[in-house]
């Protein structure tokens, strides 16, 4: 037997089964050149080990996250010799936890002991579009996971000290809303500051990935430390103030025309800075809003007035 006999070789309904993808995805991969074209045998295709080796692959970088087009470049760059070890080692590193706190488990009886002891079937479906808590499928008892028992513990106090399960998921997602925002300022700050040099290249060099990968490990928990350091700070400063405000009966209330920071989506801010450059944002967002309230003024009073014959 020649040594090409030797090697296994699969029709594409062999290559679909052994790799979990369907004849059609294999063929699309063919067509958007992921997937090497299969030798020509009298009348067949002939898939080998490479083909099965590419999907696995493939498959893997959908796994965490890639587009098609972005597999393209990262294969391109395999196929010419870069490697991909560092590149999916930065993905690892950016798609492990950000925190040390570990997942428990909780039961539907639990839950309903620790928020008052009457089962609010709304409240748990609110938690669960929060991703507070996680379904366990296949279970004999109804129970969930819960990603963060701190978030659940704050939830429980709040609760108990009386604030409703409404008033708490709605400013879950407030909350949810500003540190977002918050986060997608550090990754953009850093971004421009410390990873641009090691993503110049795309995809990135094996060197460049696992460098910035290190860069990871050490700026991670500067996020929170600094967030940590901010919130202690305002919360003892306007903590003091609203204590001031309650307790003094001629104390000074806040005036009506006192700035009062809004909290924008990233892509909002990103594509204002793309029309007028950072330094004019502010400008920028003040000025449509004030036109947006003349705007609004007007179409007011023009629809108050009758109109004449």
């Amino acid at each position: 037997m020649s040594e090409q006999s030797a090697q296994p070789e699969y029709r594409i309904e062999d290559l679909a089964h052994r790799s979990g993808a369907t004849v059609r995805t294999i063929r699309a991969y063919q067509d958007r050149g992921l997937l090497p074209r299969p030798e020509r045998r009298g009348r067949s295709n002939v898939y080998g080990d490479a083909h099965l080796a590419r999907l696995r692959q493939i498959a893997d970088l959908l796994d965490r996250g890639y587009t098609l087009a972005s597999i393209k470049e990262l294969l391109e760059a395999w196929d010419t010799g870069r490697g991909l070890g560092g590149v999916l080692g930065l993905v690892a590193e950016v798609q492990g936890p950000w925190t040390d706190e570990e997942a428990a488990r909780i039961s539907r009886a639990e839950l309903d002991a620790r928020f008052g002891g009457t089962p609010d079937g709304e409240a748990i479906r609110e938690a669960v579009e929060l991703g507070v808590l996680e379904r366990l499928p296949d279970r004999e008892t109804e129970e969930y996971l819960v990603p963060s028992p701190q978030e659940l513990a704050v939830a429980a106090e709040l609760y108990a000290a009386g604030v409703p399960l409404a008033a708490i998921t709605g400013h879950l997602r407030e909350l949810r809303g500003q540190v977002e925002h918050i986060a997608s300022r550090f990754l953009e700050f850093t971004t421009e500051y410390v990873f641009a040099r090691y993503l110049e290249h795309r995809p990135p060099t094996d060197a460049d990935a696992a460098e910035a990968a290190t860069m990871v490990r050490r700026l991670r928990p500067l996020a929170q430390q600094t967030v940590d350091a901010e919130l202690a700070r305002a919360m003892q400063r306007l903590a003091t103030r609203h204590l001031q405000l309650h307790l003094s009966p001629d104390a000074p209330k806040a005036a009506d025309d006192e700035p009062r920071p809004v909290t924008l989506p990233a892509a909002t801010v990103r594509a204002v800075q793309a029309m007028v450059g950072p330094e004019g944002v502010s400008a920028f967002v003040a000025a449509a809003t004030e036109r947006e309230v003349h705007k609004r003024t007007m179409d007011a009073l023009t629809s108050s007035r009758p109109i004449s014959e």
